[in-house]
Protein backbone atom coordinates (compact mmCIF):
# COMPACT_ATOMS: atom_id res chain seq x y z
CA UNK A 1 0.00 0.00 0.00
CA UNK A 2 2.61 2.44 -1.28
CA UNK A 3 -0.07 5.04 -1.50
CA UNK A 4 -0.78 5.11 2.20
CA UNK A 5 2.55 6.14 3.04
CA UNK A 6 1.33 10.13 1.78
CA UNK A 7 -1.06 10.45 3.78
CA UNK A 8 0.67 12.56 6.80
CA UNK A 9 1.95 15.20 3.67
CA UNK A 10 -1.87 15.16 2.69
CA UNK A 11 -2.85 15.70 5.92
CA UNK A 12 -0.43 18.34 6.43
CA UNK A 13 -1.56 20.09 3.09
CA UNK A 14 -5.37 19.94 4.57
CA UNK A 15 -4.37 21.66 7.56
CA UNK A 16 -2.04 24.25 5.94
CA UNK A 17 -4.75 25.37 3.60
CA UNK A 18 -7.04 25.96 6.32
CA UNK A 19 -4.68 27.67 8.05
CA UNK A 20 -3.84 30.50 5.33
CA UNK A 21 -7.41 30.71 4.48
CA UNK A 22 -7.67 32.23 8.06
CA UNK A 23 -7.12 35.72 8.89
CA UNK A 24 -4.15 35.20 10.08
CA UNK A 25 -0.89 37.92 10.23
CA UNK A 26 2.59 36.24 9.60
CA UNK A 27 2.88 35.60 13.46
CA UNK A 28 0.50 33.27 13.63
CA UNK A 29 1.13 31.53 10.82
CA UNK A 30 4.40 30.80 11.66
CA UNK A 31 2.99 29.51 15.20
CA UNK A 32 0.45 27.36 14.06
CA UNK A 33 2.60 26.20 11.08
CA UNK A 34 5.47 25.34 12.92
CA UNK A 35 3.47 22.76 15.16
CA UNK A 36 2.03 21.25 11.62
CA UNK A 37 5.25 21.04 9.93
CA UNK A 38 6.99 19.62 13.33
CA UNK A 39 4.31 17.11 13.74
CA UNK A 40 4.97 16.44 9.79
CA UNK A 41 9.10 15.90 10.17
CA UNK A 42 8.49 13.86 13.95
CA UNK A 43 7.56 10.47 11.40
CA UNK A 44 9.82 9.19 8.01
CA UNK A 45 8.00 7.51 5.26
CA UNK A 46 5.93 9.55 3.91
CA UNK A 47 8.33 11.93 1.18
CA UNK A 48 8.36 10.17 -2.36
CA UNK A 49 11.41 8.60 -3.68
CA UNK A 50 11.98 10.60 -6.71
CA UNK A 51 11.67 13.75 -4.17
CA UNK A 52 14.67 12.83 -2.04
CA UNK A 53 17.42 12.08 -4.51
CA UNK A 54 20.89 14.24 -4.24
CA UNK A 55 22.68 15.26 -6.71
CA UNK A 56 26.83 14.63 -7.16
CA UNK A 57 27.28 18.75 -7.14
CA UNK A 58 24.83 21.05 -5.72
CA UNK A 59 21.82 20.59 -3.81
CA UNK A 60 18.12 19.54 -5.06
CA UNK A 61 15.31 22.02 -4.25
CA UNK A 62 11.82 19.64 -5.43
CA UNK A 63 8.60 21.05 -5.78
CA UNK A 64 6.00 18.71 -3.21
CA UNK A 65 3.11 21.86 -4.12
CA UNK A 66 2.42 24.93 -4.60
CA UNK A 67 -0.89 26.62 -3.69
CA UNK A 68 -2.99 27.70 -6.48
CA UNK A 69 -3.34 31.13 -5.25
CA UNK A 70 0.40 31.37 -4.02
CA UNK A 71 -0.35 31.86 -0.48
CA UNK A 72 2.01 28.70 0.22
CA UNK A 73 4.45 26.22 -1.30
CA UNK A 74 6.37 23.20 0.57
CA UNK A 75 9.45 21.89 -0.92
CA UNK A 76 11.68 19.11 -0.44
CA UNK A 77 15.67 20.18 0.15
CA UNK A 78 18.22 17.37 -0.29
CA UNK A 79 21.64 18.08 0.31
CA UNK A 80 24.85 15.53 -0.73
CA UNK A 81 27.48 15.14 1.81
CA UNK A 82 28.76 18.79 2.30
CA UNK A 83 27.32 20.37 0.19
CA UNK A 84 25.74 24.11 1.36
CA UNK A 85 23.38 27.36 -0.28
CA UNK A 86 25.64 30.45 -0.78
CA UNK A 87 24.24 33.35 1.18
CA UNK A 88 20.68 34.28 0.40
CA UNK A 89 17.43 35.56 1.45
CA UNK A 90 14.38 34.01 0.83
CA UNK A 91 11.76 37.66 0.86
CA UNK A 92 8.52 35.67 2.49
CA UNK A 93 7.89 33.92 5.40
CA UNK A 94 9.52 30.49 5.33
CA UNK A 95 9.97 27.54 7.85
CA UNK A 96 12.32 24.74 7.69
CA UNK A 97 11.56 21.37 9.55
CA UNK A 98 14.28 18.61 9.43
CA UNK A 99 13.56 15.16 8.03
CA UNK A 100 16.35 12.94 7.68
CA UNK A 101 20.35 14.14 8.93
CA UNK A 102 21.07 17.78 9.62
CA UNK A 103 21.60 21.03 8.60
CA UNK A 104 23.12 24.38 9.86
CA UNK A 105 22.11 27.76 9.24
CA UNK A 106 24.38 30.51 9.54
CA UNK A 107 22.06 34.05 9.95
CA UNK A 108 23.82 37.08 8.57
CA UNK A 109 23.06 40.95 9.31
CA UNK A 110 23.86 44.14 6.93
CA UNK A 111 26.41 46.45 8.53
CA UNK A 112 26.22 50.16 8.17
CA UNK A 113 28.62 50.32 5.41
CA UNK A 114 26.26 47.40 3.72
CA UNK A 115 28.30 44.56 4.74
CA UNK A 116 27.05 41.61 5.54
CA UNK A 117 28.51 39.15 8.40
CA UNK A 118 27.70 36.35 10.53
CA UNK A 119 24.71 37.21 13.17
CA UNK A 120 25.14 34.75 16.41
CA UNK A 121 26.22 31.33 16.26
CA UNK A 122 24.80 28.97 13.71
CA UNK A 123 21.70 27.13 14.54
CA UNK A 124 21.57 23.16 14.13
CA UNK A 125 18.67 21.25 13.26
CA UNK A 126 18.30 17.80 13.47
CA UNK A 127 15.10 15.52 12.67
CA UNK A 128 11.79 16.64 14.04
CA UNK A 129 13.36 20.51 14.61
CA UNK A 130 11.45 23.17 12.91
CA UNK A 131 12.67 26.98 12.38
CA UNK A 132 11.19 30.10 11.30
CA UNK A 133 12.61 32.84 8.77
CA UNK A 134 10.43 35.96 7.83
CA UNK A 135 12.19 38.98 5.81
CA UNK A 136 11.14 41.59 8.55
CA UNK A 137 13.29 39.13 11.12
CA UNK A 138 15.87 37.02 10.15
CA UNK A 139 16.33 36.83 6.32
CA UNK A 140 19.43 36.39 5.05
CA UNK A 141 21.52 32.61 6.22
CA UNK A 142 23.54 30.42 4.60
CA UNK A 143 22.36 26.64 4.97
CA UNK A 144 24.91 23.18 5.04
CA UNK A 145 24.45 19.72 5.26
CA UNK A 146 25.90 19.00 8.77
CA UNK A 147 27.39 16.11 7.82
CA UNK A 148 29.95 15.43 5.18
CA UNK A 149 29.37 11.67 4.50
CA UNK A 150 25.45 11.05 4.40
CA UNK A 151 22.48 12.66 2.69
CA UNK A 152 20.25 15.23 4.73
CA UNK A 153 16.78 16.08 3.82
CA UNK A 154 14.88 18.96 5.24
CA UNK A 155 10.97 19.89 4.44
CA UNK A 156 10.47 23.65 3.79
CA UNK A 157 7.16 26.02 3.54
CA UNK A 158 7.20 29.35 2.22
CA UNK A 159 4.33 32.07 1.69
CA UNK A 160 4.66 32.01 -1.88
CA UNK A 161 5.48 29.64 -4.63
CA UNK A 162 9.42 29.83 -3.42
CA UNK A 163 10.47 28.94 -7.25
CA UNK A 164 9.63 31.73 -8.73
CA UNK A 165 10.12 34.64 -6.09
CA UNK A 166 12.89 36.74 -6.80
CA UNK A 167 15.22 36.57 -4.71
CA UNK A 168 18.92 37.39 -4.20
CA UNK A 169 22.18 36.07 -3.17
CA UNK A 170 24.84 38.33 -1.61
CA UNK A 171 28.94 38.82 -2.01
CA UNK A 172 30.60 39.31 2.08
CA UNK A 173 30.39 43.13 0.75
CA UNK A 174 26.93 43.21 0.51
CA UNK A 175 26.72 42.88 -3.29
CA UNK A 176 23.25 41.47 -4.47
CA UNK A 177 23.11 38.93 -6.97
CA UNK A 178 18.99 38.46 -7.92
CA UNK A 179 18.45 34.59 -8.73
CA UNK A 180 15.04 32.85 -9.21
CA UNK A 181 15.80 29.39 -8.03
CA UNK A 182 12.87 27.52 -9.95
CA UNK A 183 13.05 23.70 -9.07
CA UNK A 184 14.93 20.16 -9.81
CA UNK A 185 11.86 18.28 -10.52
CA UNK A 186 10.25 18.32 -13.86
CA UNK A 187 6.79 16.98 -12.53
CA UNK A 188 4.95 16.93 -9.50
CA UNK A 189 3.77 13.31 -7.87
CA UNK A 190 1.16 12.35 -7.45
CA UNK A 191 -0.27 12.36 -4.17
CA UNK A 192 -3.64 12.61 -4.46
CA UNK A 193 -4.54 9.03 -6.19
CA UNK A 194 -6.67 7.46 -3.44
CA UNK A 195 -8.23 4.96 -5.29
CA UNK A 196 -5.89 1.80 -4.15
CA UNK A 197 -6.58 3.04 -0.47
CA UNK A 198 -8.52 1.03 2.02
CA UNK A 199 -10.33 3.92 2.93
CA UNK A 200 -11.88 1.63 5.61
CA UNK A 201 -8.53 1.28 7.40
Amino acid sequence: MVALQVAPLRQFLADFTRLVQEPHGQTEILAQGSALLEKLVSTDGWLPEDTAQPHAEHYQQYLLYADPLSRFSVVSFVWGPGQKTPVHDHRVWGLIGMLRGGETSQNYVRYSDGSLHPEGAAVTLQPGNVEKIAPDLLDIHQVSNLYDDRVSVSIHVYGGNIGAVSRAVYLPDGTEKAFISGYSNSYIPNIWDLSKENTHV
